[in-house]
């Protein structure tokens, strides 16, 4: 792998990935690349496939976190305000999803008309 143009890279992976639309039962294909500092030796295919979705599982709580609560546009960025609002959305995240919501809009808006609610789902009632 002397050829990639990344250094410290011993593997390039091409990744296809299946989507079905839900609504409209379209199938798409997209592909992908990933590099990784990896042998071979150390991560077999199906090894890099493990990590490559356990990545995307952080990443769709770093999704969450954006599009419900707007964490990008939040104005904290100085001192442990920032880690803090996240700790704190996490245990939000993770209260609903414990709850068996699918939805964590849904499940923040039916929580935010009742004050015990949140009490409530974290068992301090």
């Amino acid at each position: 792998m002397n050829s990639l143009l990344f250094p410290g890279a011993r593997q390039a992976v091409q990744l296809k990935r299946r989507r079905v639309d839900r609504k409209t039962g379209k199938v798409s294909i997209k592909t992908v690349y990933a590099v990784t500092s990896l042998t071979a030796e150390q991560a077999t295919p199906a090894e890099l496939a493990r990590l490559i979705r356990s990545h995307w599982k952080i990443e769709a709580l770093h999704h969450v976190r954006d599009v419900t609560f707007a964490e990008d546009a939040s104005q904290l960025r100085t001192g442990s305000a920032p880690r803090a609002m996240a700790t704190w959305r996490n245990l939000a995240i993770g209260a609903l999803r414990l709850a068996g919501k699918s939805s964590i809009a849904a499940g923040l808006r039916h929580n935010a008309r009742d004050a015990s609610r949140p009490l409530a789902l974290l068992g301090l009632t």
